[in-house]
Parts: structure tokens; C-alpha cells; sequence
């Protein structure tokens, strides 16, 4: 189990270093009186977005083998990855 929270956070945490949610938070910060009030507020957000994610890919799961949803979000984020390089030119 130890293993399978390591690997999550490790991944979240660097998915989400420098993202957009992160900008948000941070632009956030600069005006709000309270910036534990931000913190929570994301923190809960990022905690419900994942929630989302953990039911959704427990359900998806149960009809896709897995090899099969790691291979789809790998040519998502390839894609993705892509067609951002293309419309930075």
C-alpha cells in the first residue's frame, strides 16, 4: 500500500508542479486576505477532483483492462503534448 501512495503522490505532485491549477492558486494568493482560506479551498478542490478520478477509474476499470486505459492516456498526453507545441509556433 505504502508503495501505491508513494507512486501517487510522487506523480500528482509532479503533474501538477507549474500547472495551470497551480498558477490559479498562486494568482489567488496575491489578492485574497486570507491565504489559508486559498489553501484550503484548493486543497479541497484537488482532493475532490481526485476523488472524481479514483471512482470514475474504478468503474471504467471494471469493463477496460488496464493496459488498455495506461495506453489510451499515454497517446492522450501525447497528443495533447503535440498539438500545444504545434499551436506555440
Amino acid at each position: 500500500m505504502w508503495q501505491t501512495i508513494l507512486t501517487a503522490f510522487g506523480t500528482v505532485f509532479l503533474a501538477e508542479l507549474g500547472d495551470k491549477t497551480q498558477l490559479a492558486t498562486l494568482g489567488l494568493t496575491t489578492e485574497a486576505r486570507s491565504k489559508l482560506g486559498v489553501f484550503i479551498g484548493s486543497a479541497t478542490a484537488l482532493v475532490a477532483t481526485s476523488l472524481i478520478a479514483v471512482l470514475a477509474g474504478g468503474v471504467i476499470a471494471k469493463y477496460i483492462p488496464a493496459v488498455y486505459l495506461q495506453r489510451g492516456a499515454g497517446v492522450l498526453f501525447l497528443i495533447l503534448g503535440g498539438w500545444t507545441l504545434w499551436k506555440s509556433f
